[in-house]
């Protein structure tokens, strides 16, 4: 077995500042340090995080860790590989893939974990442990056109079992297209009008968390025809769709009522 490896190396929420002090050892150690920037909207510097480490970034594409992950992991059988990802590193099922491969192939591997928007969305008043399922909404062209109606199921369910459903916003990194809270709302009423089952209608209670991890993160809490038209700024976002909601987080929520 090789004596190098692979290690995982989560960014953390918004920029730079969010890597941990075990995280910058490790990559200040790695022979080739790579970023991947495609799974979502990162604010940091390259080059401010290329002075922290005192080493020069690779950015991956997504071709780089699916297609071509061979080349990567050919390296990783020579040197140390560190790969930089955006939140904490296995939330993105690409990575998990990764760390198979890399095993199967007799590489080592290892993960050093950050903060995530699955840990941050606790500073909503929502409690961690009454999420259900998760879901991402599609941009039209990922679906041909159909309304991702697997998407309104899960909410469904969720909801049947008094559950939240944190809705993640789909991400053509490539592109630097970010989907809009009011793309998923309206993606969502449009299943609604079609399904008809009083699972998402524009009367219907969300959260809507953007830039978790900055400086001036923003919280709203409002019925979904009150939200379609507000420009919440910058990416990233998420909604969540709340089951009944317990006392104490309802009486954190109404302080954000618009």
């Amino acid at each position: 077995m090789t004596n190098k490896k692979i290690t995982l190396i989560g960014l953390g929420l918004f920029d730079e500042k969010d890597l941990t002090l075990r995280g910058l050892e490790e990559a200040k150690k790695a022979d080739k340090v790579f970023i991947e920037l495609y799974t979502g909207k990162w604010h940091g510097n390259l080059e401010n995080l290329e002075k922290l480490i005192s080493k020069k970034i690779e950015i991956l594409s997504r071709k780089d860790l699916e297609e071509n992950l061979s080349r990567l992991l050919e390296q990783a059988k020579t040197q140390n590989i560190a790969i930089l990802v955006q939140g904490d590193p296995l939330i993105a099922t690409t990575h998990i893939a990764l760390i198979q491969d890399a095993k199967k192939q007799g590489i080592k591997t290892r993960i050093i974990h950050s903060s995530s928007i699955l840990s941050a969305i606790g500073e909503t008043g929502l409690h961690i442990y009454r999420f259900g399922a998760s879901v991402t909404i599609p941009f039209p062209e990922k679906t041909r056109g159909k309304l991702p109606e697997s998407v309104y199921d899960v909410i469904r369910m969720n909801k049947a079992r008094n559950l939240h459903t944190l809705c993640l916003l789909d991400v053509i990194g490539e592109e630097e297209k970010y989907m809009s809270i009011k793309e998923a709302v309206k993606i969502l009423l449009d299943i609604e009008n079609k399904r008809k089952d009083g699972v998402f209608t524009e009367e219907t209670e969300v959260v809507v968390f953007a830039r978790a991890g900055s400086e001036k993160p923003l919280i709203v809490y409002a019925k979904a025809k009150d939200i379609i038209d507000r420009d919440f700024g910058e990416p990233p976002a998420v909604l969540i769709v709340p089951g009944e909601l317990h006392f104490t987080e309802k009486e954190y929520l109404e302080r954000l009522l618009i």
